[in-house]
């Protein structure tokens, strides 16, 4: 795929679809650049949804076209990962973690000057990249600015008060039914659900990871988790910004939320929290 349209300031903006190189192999990506003269400072690495089972680069396409032209037209990177129906846990972490070593040391290749990454990812997406910056800090590589997490997948035991409460809503029960089986094909084993890498939220080690901002949506079952994860990196030091969004609609069904998150402003608080990089980036004056 290779496609380019106009944004509304008229840059344009190239689309193209290019293989990256996971744990194990090659994956499908996608490269989203605004057509703006030289190399770009910011890449935003992203992992799609899809409760570690299901996705692929069409379902934050529409998002990710809007997130390239806003925060300075960063590049994005949007990258697969294995899915937990192919190879459990930790296969896909493994892919997420060695596609931000493959983008550092293809720098040139994305347009991207190699001075700022970001990970992003919604829903099990956002659990990955929470998961990428701690591999990245106990890897000793590669160097993070930032982590975006959208609605993440962070408690496999599903025990926070916004998730028990799914079930006894009958018109919500499904959501919990499938983040359930989520687990299920992603963590098979039940040892794995304390792991780190498999759930950010259990564990003690989270001092010296990257600046974060984590977005959940009010009426998410998700949100609780979410805080919960921020309020932990607060704890730890980490700058971090925790934003409950209003809901623009009622959500029913899991795979919504690259909708909701394009409706919900994310992309303001998201443009915000790359200035405020740049702004600690800059020298104090004098």
């Amino acid at each position: 795929m290779s496609a380019a349209r106009k944004p509304d300031d008229g840059h344009t903006l190239a689309v193209r679809d290019l293989q990256v190189v996971g744990a194990e192999g090659p994956l499908a990506a996608r490269l989203y650049k605004a057509a703006v003269d030289g190399k770009r400072d910011v890449l935003i690495v992203f992992f799609h949804g899809g409760g570690f089972v299901d996705g692929d680069l069409e379902d934050a396409d529409p998002f990710l076209r809007h997130l390239s032209e806003a925060s300075g037209y960063p590049v994005v990177l949007s990258s697969t990962y294995t899915l937990a129906t192919v190879k459990p846990f930790p296969a896909a972490a493994e892919d997420a973690h060695a596609v931000l070593l493959w983008a550092k040391k293809n720098k040139t290749k994305l347009g991207w000057t190699g001075k700022r990454m970001l990970v992003a990812g919604i829903e099990a997406g956002a659990n990955l990249a929470a998961v990428c910056t701690l591999m990245a800090r106990d890897r000793g590589a590669p160097r993070l600015a930032g982590q975006i997490l959208l609605m993440p997948m962070l408690d496999p035991g599903l025990s926070t008060c916004s998730m028990r409460e799914m079930p006894t809503c009958p018109d919500k029960a499904k959501v919990f039914d499938e983040c359930a089986a989520a687990y299920r094909g992603y963590l098979p084993h039940a040892a794995d659900r304390s792991h780190p890498y498999a759930s950010p939220l259990q564990s003690s080690r989270l001092k010296n990871l990257p600046p974060a901002l984590i977005l959940s949506i009010e009426d998410d079952p998700l949100r609780d988790e979410a805080e919960a994860y921020g309020g932990k990196l607060i704890q730890s030091g980490v700058p971090t910004t925790v934003r409950r969004l209003q809901a623009a609609q009622a959500l029913q069904e899991p795979n919504a939320r690259d909708t909701c998150a394009c409706r919900g402003h994310a992309l303001s608080e998201i443009a915000n929290f790359i200035a405020g990089l740049d702004e600690e980036d800059e020298p104090a004056s004098c």
